[in-house]
């Protein structure tokens, strides 16, 4: 194998700076546990394609519909980053244009609502995302929200306060998906109360889109009209955003082409809406990785892996659950935990924080009804992609679970912590990542 001085002998050399920043940044990831659940670890010929020489190209527009020449090798990318896409989620459309989740949520919504219309999403306190109403976002600023919420026994989303809202403020979208929701999304009571109040529903799966693209959560595409998603988290792909739809149809709100009169496909406005809408230049090094990402997604492999990820989520919360920690919902479908610590005494700050000096990655994340500030909380939230990318099993997750709970219980002593730090350190060296970049 290259060593690590081999493969960044040109940086070594240029900027030894930032070389001894990334060699730091190596070494944090190989050796620390890595459970925020939007994070994971990409392949390394996803790490080439995006460090590519395809960085260089503009290409403003879509393939064979480009502002500049010399696009007919980035054009063959994009193409076939879409093609694998629509494979990959039975779809007849795909965006991979977006540079992010949170832009392809702004360019499906600008895309189906005006600015003042009504829409619906779940509340950010209770596992939705900025993008789905929160004031402070563009979301909140722009059109009229009306949150949803989930309900305090449960943890889950309760449907008949859902239509009771939507039929009272009767939204013109309704967002189904969150950021920390550790349930199946149930697209099909969400279509049924878009139905009865006439309204666009919108499935953001970025959490979850590579459970979906394995089978293993339901899909979106038979019921909603447009559905975003990050390609990244579970879907083990470069950082960015796409927007789907399962079937394209014509606009039902007048657009027309300006000198045919033809009603345009909502494809064509989705598309116009990223670009040049909301966007210019697309990253095209991103976009070829995207096509080696969803590539991977369609081998046999990521199945096993996708599986894998829920088995050991479920076993997570399993070990949690037994040593009385309170996850919201009662614990989890998907690859997310949400974890309520009010029984512990320690904010989801402190938590985070002391974990963190232990080796372990994790976010404080507010729970619902939560008493506690954005900055402090009183959760956290956990996942698992990126230790079952590592090829970690069943053993390890009970085994990472005596360690947060030793921290958890001992957030002040830097003894337990320190001991915790080596223990986790062994126990990432038995799953070494990147080998190529190590002497």
């Amino acid at each position: 194998m290259a060593s690590a001085k081999a493969t960044f002998s040109t940086l070594l050399k240029a900027d030894p700076k930032l070389y001894e920043i990334l060699m730091r940044e190596v070494s944090r990831e190989d050796h620390t546990l890595e459970l925020i659940a939007s994070e994971n670890f990409v392949s390394y010929p996803i790490l080439e394609m995006a460090g590519g020489v395809m960085t260089h190209k503009y290409a403003e527009g879509y393939p064979g519909a480009r502002y500049y020449g010399g696009c007919e090798h980035v054009d063959e990318a994009e193409n076939l980053a879409r093609d694998r896409a629509k494979e990959l989620f039975n779809c007849e459309y795909a965006n991979v244009q977006p540079h992010s989740g949170s832009q392809a949520n702004m360019a499906a919504l600008m895309t189906f609502v005006n600015v003042g219309d009504t829409i619906m999403g779940l509340d950010l306190a209770h596992g939705g995302h900025l993008t789905h109403g929160s004031p402070v976002n563009f979301s909140g600023k722009l059109y009229n929200v009306v949150s949803y919420q989930v309900t305090r026994e449960t943890g889950r989303v309760n449907f008949d306060d859902v239509r009771k809202l939507a039929k009272e403020h009767k939204p013109k979208l309704i967002i189904c998906g969150g950021s920390a929701y550790p349930r199946f999304i149930e697209f099909e009571q969400f279509r049924e109360i878009a139905d009865e109040v006439g309204a666009f529903l919108m499935a953001d799966i970025a959490h979850p889109a590579g459970l979906v693209a394995a089978g293993i959560h339901p899909s979106p595409m038979p019921y909603c009209d447009v559905v975003t998603t990050t390609t990244h988290k579970t879907l083990r792909g470069p950082r960015g955003g796409m927007i789907m739809m399962g079937k394209d149809v014509e606009n039902s709100w007048g657009v027309v082409a300006p000198k045919s009169g033809r009603v345009k496909m909502v494809s064509e406005l989705l598309n116009s809406t990223v670009m040049p809408g909301i966007q210019g230049g697309p990253l095209m090094h991103i976009i070829a990785a995207k096509a080696v990402a969803f590539g991977e997604a369609l081998q046999p492999e990521f199945n096993s892996y996708a599986k894998q990820i829920v088995i050991n989520a479920k076993t997570m919360a399993d070990a949690l659950s037994s040593k009385d920690y309170n996850l919201v919902s009662g614990g989890t479908d998907t690859h997310v935990i949400l974890i309520d610590l009010s029984n512990k005494n320690v904010t989801g700050k402190a938590a985070e924080k002391a974990l963190e000096k232990a080796g372990i990655t994790v976010n404080k994340n507010m729970v619902p009804f939560d008493q506690r500030s954005p900055f402090v909380t009183s959760g956290m939230r956990v996942g698992t992609p990126a230790i079952t990318t590592r090829g970690m099993g069943v053993d390890e997750m009970k085994l990472i679970v005596e360690f947060i709970d030793r921290v958890v219980n001992d957030v002040e002593n830097e003894g337990t912590i320190t001991q915790i730090k080596a223990e986790v350190k062994s126990l990432c060296e038995s799953f070494p990542l990147y080998p190529e970049l190590h002497n």
